[in-house]
């Protein structure tokens, strides 16, 4: 029954899965705050001229992936976000918030686009976003990508991840670029792939972003972007390079890697991993210094990336929950509802607390040790007599008896 299945490219994020997501999220966000980034949440459906205007009317995105609608007012068409850097900047713009700068955010949450779903790739998918703006020079790149490194070591993945750059230069460097590689592209008009032919003269850089094996071995001995930088190009790129070099952060410059949507320039990059297969990508992002003024906002630059939670939860493997549970285990009928009072008393005063409804001592102290918890609580009917609980540790076995007066500060090394 499709009533019963999750639309195509959706998954539920049950228990388990979402204990992953929430490590990987929360880790992120406390790494972030300690480069001083505030969270902030854009809306997750905006006018679509927020994300067509920025990332390109050719762009993939654009013409195959964002989900768009009609809004009922019928006056204006609507899309579900399927990035954070526009709708934050948009954020920037509209609250006017120029006098705030340098303004570094963090953000997380789902994003929406029409993809085939595979390993990775889902068309509801989540991410988490770090965005430095109003900062011209090329110490916010450093900090971004130090900030996104500094994530994969938290999360114990860094070893298995390698940072990859590149330079796409100022808009004079990259207009003069552009020259030379469409007269390059132009004798092999009627070879290229469609989505290539159809950027050649609008966005002629994206064709390095083809997966069309003639169009690879075309690019294959195409001009390189990083042979036409001018001096001012060229100085900043190697001021991050020099920058990541001093933080001890490793990278391979990578001529090729262009990012795939309009509003980048100067510093690209992306931490890639083979141990996701095709999917590779696990943070990726640049700078993007006229992203706000073609939103209609004053030129500000800015700098950021976005990393996919699913694929690095796939890295990160299987969390236990990392605070572990103690377990009320009540034996006899009054001690169930005593057992109900004292798991308030305690929840209260900050314990997490694990209690089953029904189920003889065997049962519960099973569940007791399937949900991890570090000691079992017993109240039974001459426990309550004596004004005393046993707690047994659930690593040994070991008993002892506490008061059951003030058992919170009893138990304090359990909280």
């Amino acid at each position: 029954m499709s009533g019963l299945r999750p639309v195509r490219g959706t998954h539920d994020l049950l228990p388990e899965g979402f204990r992953q997501h929430k490590y990987v999220i929360d880790t992120a966000c406390e790494i972030a705050e300690r480069y001083g980034f505030d969270e902030m949440m854009p809306p997750v459906f905006e006018f679509t001229h927020v994300f067509s205007r920025t990332m390109g009317q050719t762009s993939d995105v654009v013409t195959k992936e964002m989900y768009t609608f009609p809004d009922r007012s019928g006056e204006e068409n609507i899309t579900l976000r399927p990035e954070f850097t526009a709708g934050i900047c948009r954020a920037f713009a509209s609250n006017s918030l120029y006098d705030q700068v340098p303004f570094k955010v963090f953000a997380c949450g789902p994003l929406f686009r029409y993809e085939r779903p595979q390993k990775g790739r889902q068309r509801q998918f989540h991410q988490i976003d770090a965005e430095i703006i109003g900062v011209k020079g090329p110490q916010a790149d450093i900090e971004v990508l130090s900030v996104g490194q500094h994530i994969l070591e938290e999360l114990e993945v860094a070893k298995s991840v390698t940072l990859r750059i590149n330079s796409l230069g100022d808009a004079e460097s990259r207009e003069f670029y552009r020259e030379k590689l469409v007269a390059y592209l132009e004798p092999f008009g009627e070879d290229l792939s469609e989505d290539s032919r159809q950027r050649l003269h609008h966005n002629p850089l994206r064709i390095f972003d083809s997966k069309s094996e003639r169009d690879i071995e075309i690019i294959t001995d195409a001009p390189l972007l990083r042979d036409h930088l001018n001096y001012d190009s060229q100085k900043f790129f190697g001021d991050v390079c020099d920058g990541l070099s001093g933080r001890g952060i490793a990278y391979t410059i990578d001529p090729g890697l262009v990012r795939g949507l309009d509003y980048y320039t100067h510093t690209a990059f992306e931490f890639v991993t083979e141990s996701l297969g095709a999917q590779g990508t696990v943070i990726a992002g640049g700078r993007y210094d006229g992203l706000i003024e073609q939103l209609g906002g004053r030129p500000t630059p800015g700098i950021g990336w976005a990393g996919g939670v699913e694929r690095l939860a796939m890295m990160v493997g299987n969390i236990r929950q990392r605070r572990r549970p103690v377990a009320l285990v009540p034996i006899g009928g009054d001690a169930c509802e005593e057992a109900n009072i004292i798991a308030q008393k305690l929840r209260k005063a900050g314990f997490m607390v694990a209690l089953d409804y029904s189920g003889g001592m065997k049962r519960r102290l099973a569940r007791a040790n399937k949900a991890n918890a570090v000691i079992a609580i017993l109240i039974g009917d001459d426990e309550l007599k004596r004004g005393i609980v046993t707690i047994r540790d659930m690593e040994n076995g070991e008993q002892h008896e506490k008061p059951l007066n003030n058992l919170a500060n009893h138990l304090a090394q359990y909280r």
